[in-house]
């Protein structure tokens, strides 16, 4: 992850004012691939997310996992003092990118227009959670709250059970990528126009555009969709099926795949099996053919019919995240790394998944603590906070 090409985006400077997820993520992201990102923060408590445990000597983990790459200064942007200072900050940065409740920047004079006022081609990033227009604009929306509205706890969970929302914050964290992809292609166009832009993202909708399926097939039919547990909206078999010890997943559902899977558990039969004859029929039929295979299936080990399957179609054990993080592909291509930071000491994260020959992500410097760099940006030789 630590490659020896050329940084894509080094040479363009970030000012984030954002906390929790959805900014954080972003800058991270924009970080991790060469951008000077610079974490504004309040110098009371910074961002929230370094309260939140469990902590590693003092520092929050999950602040770490969010912040890697960047540099903390605290500006009390309250104070006319702090905000002359971000707006010096601003007429240098190419990117303005924030995560408040829409309203907050224009009361703090650091809206989108005050900026341009001093770098007119700055790109001006918010993410909210219902976007900066619109009668919800002034909702309050955190993750689950999105998760709910946007439909996709009613498709998640067992078909008979309660509304389940995904495991990872998945709202934010869509958010977060469709932010990192907007600042991406307005940094494009400016290399054409030579003009800046605000970029509008909401939880909102990011979490709603990743219901293709669903929002697809209710466009179609006009037929609500329902929680389908791990099964697929519209083929089978592809969902976790139960074995002797745990659970394992597999799709097989094109028409070379499926016979193989029958004669793979003893049961060629199946294949031919008017319930089971089509994929319209399967997926018609598929909870009953979801008791067959796990009646087979939990004769035996997760491991034992993953090399049975690999080679015949796409499959795998369910991990729990211990095994998730000592997998050793994940090891072998280095999407684990360290870090030593100055107050947790060695630390363990992720990597970056996006691969790039030429110019590589690169993880050089752990998550800031607070106000770190407070004097080397400012240049004011020591640490006062403005």
């Amino acid at each position: 992850m630590t490659g020896d090409g050329t940084s894509a985006l080094a040479g363009i400077r970030v000012l984030e004012l954002a906390n929790f997820m959805a900014g954080p993520y972003c800058g991270m992201l924009l970080a991790d691939m060469g951008a000077d990102v610079i974490k504004v923060e309040n110098p009371d408590v910074g961002d929230y997310t370094r309260q939140t445990p469990p902590f590693v000597n003092g520092e929050s983990a999950g602040f770490l996992a969010l912040n890697r790459n960047k540099k903390s200064i605290t500006l009390n942007l309250k104070r006319s003092e702090g905000r002359a200072i971000f707006m010096e900050l601003a007429r240098g940065a190419d990117v303005i990118l924030e995560n408040f409740r829409p309203g907050t920047m224009r009361d703090l004079g650091i809206d989108y227009d005050s900026v341009k006022a001093v770098r007119e081609d700055v790109i001006y990033c918010s993410a909210s959670g219902f976007g900066q227009t619109g009668p919800y604009s002034q909702r309050p929306g955190f993750d689950l709250i999105l998760q709910g509205m946007s439909g996709l706890m009613s498709i998640t969970g067992e078909p008979e059970g309660a509304p389940v929302k995904v495991g990872v914050p998945i709202a934010d964290l869509t958010a977060a990528l469709f932010c990192t992809y907007g600042i991406l292609t307005a940094y494009v166009a400016r290399q054409k126009t030579g003009e800046g832009q605000l970029v509008d993202v909401s939880l909102f909708e990011s979490a709603v555009a990743l219901a293709v399926w669903e929002t697809s097939g209710y466009f179609a039919t006009g037929e609500v969709p329902r929680r389908l547990g791990s099964a697929h909206r519209v083929t089978a078999p592809y969902q976790a099926l139960r074995t002797r010890d745990g659970y394992i997943t597999l799709g097989a559902t094109t028409p070379n795949q499926w016979p193989k899977l029958c004669q793979l558990v003893g049961m060629p039969e199946l294949a031919t099996d008017p319930r089971f004859d089509s994929v319209a029929n399967r997926k018609a039929n598929e909870q009953e053919l979801a008791r067959i295979l796990e009646e087979v299936l939990g004769t035996e080990t997760s491991e034992h019919w993953h090399r049975l399957f690999e080679d015949a179609f796409p499959c795998g054990v369910l991990n729990s995240y211990d095994q998730v993080l000592a997998d050793p592909h994940l090891r072998e291509r280095g999407f684990i790394v360290e870090m030593e930071h100055p107050t947790a000491g060695r630390v363990e994260a992720t990597g970056f998944p996006a691969r790039l020959s030429k110019t590589p992500a690169r993880i050089v410097r752990p998550a800031p603590t607070l106000g770190q760099h407070t004097a080397e940006v400012l240049g004011t030789g020591d640490a006062a906070q403005p």
